[in-house]
């Protein structure tokens, strides 16, 4: 009975990687006027659990975001920016 729990447990831990994936999301930011609005919403959306990457691009006012699906969803992402005071929406 040892082994099987064994080998349950070691299967489990060996798929539950594949489940995850890392995925890319744009979102737009049309609130970010100034040099800093950037910093703000960079900063925001690097405490989301889950995210690996934060790219912004100010003059396209865009963010975009790395990260594992298992851990975070774009709404999440969303929520994020929207709580800093810069609401976005998924672009993608």
């Amino acid at each position: 009975m040892k082994k099987l729990a064994a080998l349950i447990v070691l299967a489990t831990a060996i798929s539950a990687p594949a489940w995850a994936a890392t995925k890319t999301a744009t979102l737009s930011v049309s609130g970010m006027t100034c040099a800093a609005c950037p910093i703000t919403v960079k900063k925001a959306l690097s405490q989301v659990p889950g995210v690996e990457k934060t790219e912004i691009l100010f003059d396209k006012k865009e963010a975009v975001v790395t990260f594992d699906d298992a851990k975070t969803s774009t709404r999440a992402l969303v929520s994020a920016t929207t709580d800093a005071g810069y609401p976005s929406t998924v672009k993608n």
